[in-house]
């Protein structure tokens, strides 16, 4: 009997192991094996190999090919097997117990769907505009950061990112510049601006403008009204999401006082709320929540924010901070997961004053697109959470601007004289540009500052008869001394809100030709670090207008600013750099093309 039951047992292992074995996957030798199928196997042993399995094909390895075609193909798109697969699966769940049937069947079924399935909303660059054509350009500003932590996370497995990865505004604004601060909290920032030629191409001039925010110490903060929306879905159960996500929400915990409130909402399959309101001061508690929690079954992310926001609602402080802080890595496979209706309905809630954070985690499956837009349509800002130290500076370094607003609906737009500027182009910012007429529009949302941002937009401009990339126009081209304000560039304009109030407040400077400084060697330590920013991102999406100018470039630019760098990002970015040329095989940037 125990002899049969032996051979029973090690009759299944080896199913499970032809079930989830991989090209690489090694052989034991003979004597081994021979070895192994004398010994005695427990139970125990069987279940051991059975996860064994289910963690070699959630790591990505080849799973079996698919039967012979079944008349009964799974949904279009739903990644499902074929149903001989849902059949064995079914089986191997029945034999766990029926709190672990759900997991079995969600690791099986995420087996067979692709190892990579991250996604990232695709944006050409930003084009050239002929100033005479289209003289105005007009932008929301964004302080999300999310990209360059995620590049970061590319870089430093050895890959390249996808281009659409790259949001070069979010590398650029992910730096603090030192930009002068505010000399009063009316308005709510300061505007810098810096005009230099181009590192990239001498014969294009660099237009640099800086936003800072006041800053408020984190024990000014008003009282803080927070729901973590947190996603423990089976996709979740990994080192790099809920595992890192625990740490990272309980460093914020530790900001937290008396006076600010916490409440913990969880969703799968279904939403619910493990932890009521509860005071900053009994941090045990509200740690020992986070504790708790683990990961399983699909992953129902409209109904988390529905209730996620109706806690925020009901416990809405008056002037305080009220703000959802979702953490997720995106893959919402259930309920609402229409792209579309989920922005529509976080839209709708943030009609209410509450505000949405959002922390990405994870990869393979990581819904990039989701958690950036899901943030912009919240009145919010998104961060990606690589590592604990992102965490810290997200959510400790950087608490006040991450938490609370103090300017909304922050509009900029450049009107470029004609008379000057043959062509301009903004870099970064694809999916922030607005219409002409929408800047004076009270009604079109744009972005958030909170307390200490900094804020960072740059134009590449070519000046008349410096060779721009389009022939000039044969009609309705004035020389600068026949026109007024021949002496400036461009003119700036920026709109914003109050925290409080839904009426815009205008702030207008000239930007003279005479400002420019004689070459990007003469500029400062912020200008050059920006642009050697700038430089890196464009190149990794393809470097369509950088020329000759490649990451040996960025690198020595990067250094001759480094500056003070007390947190040791700007060293890091160096790093960076290293790892992109050299993955890179087309580094040289020969194939660039430049505003001549």
């Amino acid at each position: 009997m125990n002899r049969c039951c032996t051979s029973s047992c090690w009759i299944l292992i080896a199913a499970l192991w032809l079930l989830g074995c991989s090209p690489s996957a090694e052989t034991p030798p003979p004597e081994k094996a021979a070895q192994a199928a004398r010994s005695p196997v427990s139970p125990a042993a069987v279940e051991q190999a059975r996860r064994e399995v289910a963690a070699r094909q959630a790591v990505g390895a080849v799973p079996p090919p698919p039967p012979p075609a079944s008349p009964v193909p799974a949904a279009a798109g739903s990644g499902a097997p074929l149903v001989a697969d849902a059949k064995m699966a079914t089986n191997l769940a029945a034999s766990q117990p029926v709190g672990q049937q759900a997991d079995a069947l969600q690791t099986l079924r995420a087996a067979s769907e692709p190892t990579d399935r991250e996604q990232y909303a695709h944006q050409d660059d930003n084009p050239v505009k002929r100033a005479a054509e289209q003289p105005v350009s007009t932008f929301s500003i964004d302080v999300d950061t999310g990209s360059y932590a995620n590049v970061r996370r590319f870089l430093n497995q050895g890959r390249l990112p996808p281009h659409d990865a790259v949001r070069v505004e979010e590398l650029i604004n992910y730096f603090d510049y030192d930009y002068p601060l505010p000399d009063s909290r009316q308005p709510p920032f300061r505007v810098s601006t810096e005009l230099a030629p181009t590192p990239w191409n001498p014969q294009t001039l660099l237009l640099a403008i800086g936003i800072k925010g006041y800053e408020l110490p984190k024990t000014q903060l008003p009282p803080a009204n927070l729901v973590f929306l947190i996603d423990v879905s089976g996709s979740m159960e990994s080192s790099d999401k809920l595992e890192l996500l625990k740490p990272a929400l309980k460093l914020l915990t530790r900001q937290l006082r008396a006076e600010d409130k916490v409440a913990i909402v969880v969703y799968a399959g279904a939403a619910g709320m493990v932890l009521e309101p509860t005071p900053g001061s009994q941090k045990a508690k509200i740690e020992a929540a986070l504790d708790r929690l683990s990961a399983g079954g699909s992953t129902n992310g409209g109904a988390g924010i529905q209730l996620a926001y109706r806690l925020a609602r009901d416990g809405f402080v008056k002037g305080g901070v009220n703000r959802v802080i979702l953490a997720t890595d995106g893959d919402f496979n259930v309920g609402a997961v229409d792209f579309e209706g989920l922005k529509n309905l976080v839209e709708t809630q943030r009609k209410s004053g509450v505000a949405l954070t959002t922390l990405g985690f994870g990869a393979g499956n990581y819904n990039d697109r989701l958690m950036e837009q899901l943030a912009d349509a919240g009145n919010g800002n998104y961060a990606y959470i690589d590592t604990l130290q992102e965490a810290n500076k997200v959510l400790v370094e950087q608490m006040s601007a991450t938490l609370l607003t103090i300017a909304k609906d922050v509009k900029i737009q450049v009107e470029f004289n004609p008379a000057v500027v043959a062509e301009y182009r903004l870099i970064g910012y694809e999916n922030r540009v607005l219409q002409r007429e929408d800047f004076n529009n009270d009604a079109v949302d744009a972005g958030d500052i909170g307390a200490g941002h900094t804020v960072t937009a740059l134009y590449e401009i070519a000046l008349k008869g410096s060779g721009a990339l389009s022939d000039p126009l044969r009609y309705g081209q004035p020389k600068a001394e026949d026109t007024p304000h021949g002496d400036e560039i461009a003119f700036l304009r920026l709109r914003y809100k109050q925290p409080d109030s839904d009426s815009s407040r205008l702030l207008e400077w000239p930007i003279r030709r005479d400002q420019a400084a004689k070459d990007w060697q003469a500029t400062s330590e912020r200008f050059r670090f920006a642009a050697a920013v700038a430089g890196f991102g464009q190149l990794l999406r393809g470097g369509r207008y950088t020329g000759r100018f490649g990451y040996d470039e960025v690198m020595a630019l990067a250094r001759s600013a480094r500056g003070a760098d007390p947190y040791g990002y700007r060293g890091e970015f160096l790093t960076l750099v290293g790892l992109a040329r050299s993955l890179d095989p087309g580094q040289e940037g020969e194939s660039g093309q430049a505003i001549r």
